[in-house]
């Protein structure tokens, strides 16, 4: 039996079908992302490695470029202390130990084609080595270099999202689910649009079924966003919401998905923003403390560390 007393259009099913939610696994991870495991790819995929070292954290990608740089000089290095301590001249090393270390720092040098002079190598082998690994580093610094420029020029949203969304007073008598957002960074976003669909599970047939509903919202786009934006469904006879109990969204593993769409003025490109909200990241009867205050000038001070903030009712 349905939760809720509206038509569901099939439609709204923001491409995961029906697909019940199970032991609360989200269909949607907070940072947007979707909740799916996937296998069968090939262990060596451009399209995806290339997707991967763009997307990212910062953190990872340099120790993923530090790691990477140790080990191909590491491996150069044992080349040319494989070919004896004659095979790179100007080293002063007397133990194995020193020519590799020597070997080490004449690798860092070729691979980045610096060559300082005091260290060059002697012998057809040893040159031979030098001039691939020279070939090397000409590559992948090209393709680090490439990295960057990607990292660097990917339009994004950095959109910061309330922790929580609250069940809340709204105007004199009225109910609502709300919560905030705010962008993380200096510039500014233009013609903002959300859209909040609410899904569930229903039992059809005996079998678990994920329905999707949108909901209306007291306003759903924006023409500046300076400050932040507290996103509002109001609880009334319009809602489908409206004769949910606080239980009925555990049994049937609610949650709610946020799909947020601006304009970048510093890209001039369309960006995307995504989170969810799950039943259980519901604060029933709260309200969200003010998130900005004025300084001694009157110049309004927009504190994002307090974007979550709420306090009980």
């Amino acid at each position: 039996m349905s939760i809720l007393k509206r038509k569901i259009n099939p439609e709204d099913d923001l491409g995961f079908g029906p697909q019940p939610v199970i032991k609360n696994q989200p269909l949607m991870n907070k940072d947007g992302s979707p909740n799916v495991k996937r296998v069968g790819l090939r262990f060596f995929d451009s399209t995806n490695s290339y997707h991967t070292l763009i997307t990212m954290s910062w953190t990872r990608f340099w120790l993923m470029v530090l790691a990477n740089y140790f080990v191909v000089n590491i491996f150069f290095a044992f080349q040319y202390t494989a070919l004896g301590p004659n095979s790179i001249d100007g080293a002063n090393g007397h133990t194995w130990f020193d020519h590799f270390i020597d070997n080490f720092f004449f690798s860092a040098q070729t691979i980045s084609t610096v060559g300082y002079g005091h260290l060059f190598p002697k012998g057809m082998y040893a040159n031979i080595i030098a001039a691939l690994e020279s070939m090397l580093g000409l590559l992948a610094f090209a393709l680090a270099t490439g990295l960057l420029y990607g990292r660097f020029s990917r339009p994004s949203a950095q959109i910061t999202y309330s922790k929580n969304m609250l069940y809340a007073p709204y105007l004199e008598n009225g109910k609502a689910f709300m919560f905030r957002l705010a962008n993380l960074r200096r510039n500014m976003l233009i013609d903002l649009e959300v859209e909040v669909i609410f899904s569930y599970n229903e039992m059809v047939d005996g079998k678990p079924i994920r329905r999707f509903y949108p909901l209306s919202l007291e306003r759903n786009k924006v023409s500046l966003l300076s400050l932040n934006w507290t996103i509002v469904h109001p609880i009334d006879e319009n809602s489908p919401l409206y004769d949910m109990k606080p239980e009925d969204f555990e049994t049937s593993e609610s949650g709610f998905a946020i799909l947020l769409r601006a304009f970048d003025d510093t890209f001039s490109q369309t960006v995307h923003s995504r989170t969810a909200y799950q039943y259980n990241e519901i604060v029933w009867n709260a309200k969200f403390k003010p998130v900005f205050h004025r300084d001694e000038n009157g110049r309004i001070v927009l504190d994002l560390n307090k974007i979550s903030d709420y306090e009980m009712i």
